[in-house]
């Protein structure tokens, strides 16, 4: 499969269009843009209607409110009378932060929000008769900026450690000063430690400051984060219809899946996964995301782990997709792992095989996520064009494989 023959002026089409909405999760435009992204595939031949879907919202409004429960723990913890208090009180907002930013059960979020709407787009393409089936998955809601992703930092690590900073495949865990802010609040008090208890306090007064300079920024185009891969189930679509009515079909069924609302960490991919999982066999089902396919350089990642680190479900899915990449000249970059969470993660835990195509810069950045600058013309539409590429070329390899062995289970 060429990258050469897709289509780049469908890319930007689809990235330029719906850029301007201001797609926060669960908002008119965001449900503006599902609606527009299902009729646009339809046009591309993929028949796509929009699902409604529900999410709990909260993300930095809840995240901040728990870490200032750390903070004022902190403070009680230097009292006698407050120490079994703060304890108490860093422990459990520690814990609700980590059930939270996992996609856990999200105990605080039930109990604090209720379900807001959001919109889920799906589509058919490929052979709907056959046996295996291939999820191509992206979101089109946009995130809100803040201080907290500036990234001259990393960049600078990237300038005067470059030998270090090559070795390192894992990010850098931004969630941990958060949950542990709490923590050695709580902690601080059980030991009667108090300067560990003021560590915690200070922790999570930054927090605090850091989630409330998110709530209150914009939202941003999200050009690359990710448009880019909506661009990229368009101009897969494309593809797929060119493809059939040359007699040249895919040999599976390819599902494409825009959800809504994950920029609050995972919102419809819930209720996607609620009304589509029961139907899709663990056997004969692939999940393959997309997310933030926009930047310089192509990456597979291994997995994801806001707090603790977890590999997605069947190595074996990534090695295959690593096969047909540098066979097909499309190469990729393996062995990194992600800080951040991605709707890859539902799925995975599910038990289906699961990969993730994000992309990196030399530096290991994504160039302008979740900044003002994630627009249309600072993206890398070659990069958005070899995804596709590559998608195809695994729904290709997966049809050969059920073709040479006779069976659908997986191996």
């Amino acid at each position: 499969m060429s990258a050469a023959g897709v289509d780049r002026a469908v890319l930007r089409e689809v990235v330029e269009t719906l850029a301007p909405l201001v797609r926060r999760a669960g908002s008119a435009d965001e449900h503006r843009a599902a609606e527009w992204i299902a009729e646009r595939l339809s046009r591309a031949g993929a028949p796509a209607h929009v699902e409604d879907a529900t999410f709990l919202d909260g993300y930095a409004p809840l995240i901040g409110g728990l870490a200032a429960v750390g903070a004022v723990a902190g403070v009680l913890g230097q009292t006698r009378p407050g120490r079994r208090l703060a304890v108490v009180a860093g422990a459990l907002a520690a814990a609700a932060i980590v059930d939270d930013v996992s996609n856990g059960p999200r105990v605080a979020r039930r109990v604090a929000r209720r379900p807001t709407p959001t919109w889920n787009v799906v589509a058919e393409a490929g052979d709907p008769d056959a046996e295996r089936t291939l999820v191509v998955m992206a979101h089109h809601d946009a995130a809100p900026s803040g201080a907290i992703f500036d990234q001259t930092l990393q960049r600078l690590a990237h300038e005067r450690l470059p030998g270090l900073f090559e070795r390192a495949d894992t990010a850098v865990p931004v969630w941990w000063p958060v949950v542990g802010g709490p923590a050695l609040a709580a902690l601080g008090a059980g030991l009667r430690r108090r300067r560990l208890g003021l560590l915690g306090a200070a922790l999570s007064a930054g927090s605090v400051a850091a989630m409330a300079d998110v709530s209150r920024s914009p939202i941003v185009a999200g050009a690359n984060d990710n448009l880019s891969a909506v661009a990229a189930l368009v101009g897969l679509a494309e593809r797929l219809r060119d493809a059939e009515a040359r007699g040249d079909g895919v040999g599976v069924r390819v599902l494409l899946v825009s959800c809504g609302a994950e920029e609050v960490i995972q919102g419809g991919i819930h209720s996607f996964a609620a009304s589509w999982f029961p139907r899709l066999d663990r056997e004969t089902t692939w999940f393959l995301n997309l997310d933030t396919i926009g930047s310089p350089e192509l990456v597979s990642i291994e997995g994801e782990g806001p707090v603790v680190m977890e590999d997605y479900s069947w190595r074996s899915f990534r090695d295959l997709i690593e096969r047909v990449a540098w066979r097909e000249s499309l190469p990729i970059r393996r062995g990194m792992r992600a800080r951040s969470s991605t709707d890859a993660v539902v799925p995975s835990r599910a038990g289906y095989p699961t990969a993730c195509l994000v992309s990196f810069d030399r530096a290991k950045a994504m160039p302008h996520y979740h900044l003002v600058s994630d627009v249309p013309e600072n993206l890398d539409y070659d990069t958005i064009a070899r995804a596709v590429a590559l998608t195809e070329a695994v729904a290709r390899e997966l049809a050969g494989d059920a073709a040479q062995t006779g069976v659908t289970r997986r191996g």
